[in-house]
């Protein structure tokens, strides 16, 4: 397995452009009928399976409709906080939200 790190940005798009397209022979699935599917048009698929993908909201619409939309999983998970951060958060919110006593206004004679 190759470092994605040590790849082009040019190899990666391919390899995904690749994945997808076998993904979508696997299921027997025509470009047309993907396209239709997800929305996009058919060169705009065509495209992306030979890894150019210019619109990430097209990308999206593929992963899902391949049901592959998983692979983002981590990307958009939050992340959990441990106990001692949540206790810091929680503080922090309380300090900010502290009742102050209103000041009495004195008039001088």
């Amino acid at each position: 397995m190759d470092d994605i790190y040590m790849l082009a940005d040019a190899i990666i798009l391919n390899r995904i452009g690749n994945k997808l397209k076998a993904t979508r022979l696997k299921q027997n699935i025509t470009q047309q009928s993907l396209a239709d599917s997800a929305g996009v048009s058919l060169s705009s698929l065509k495209k992306i399976e030979k890894g150019e993908i210019g619109s990430f909201d097209s990308f999206l619409r593929v992963l899902r409709t391949l049901g592959k939309l998983d692979v983002l999983q981590p990307l958009v998970d939050e992340e959990q906080l441990s106990p001692s951060e949540y206790y810091e958060l929680v503080q922090s919110i309380k300090a900010k939200h502290q009742r102050k006593r209103a000041s009495r206004m004195y008039k001088s004679s």
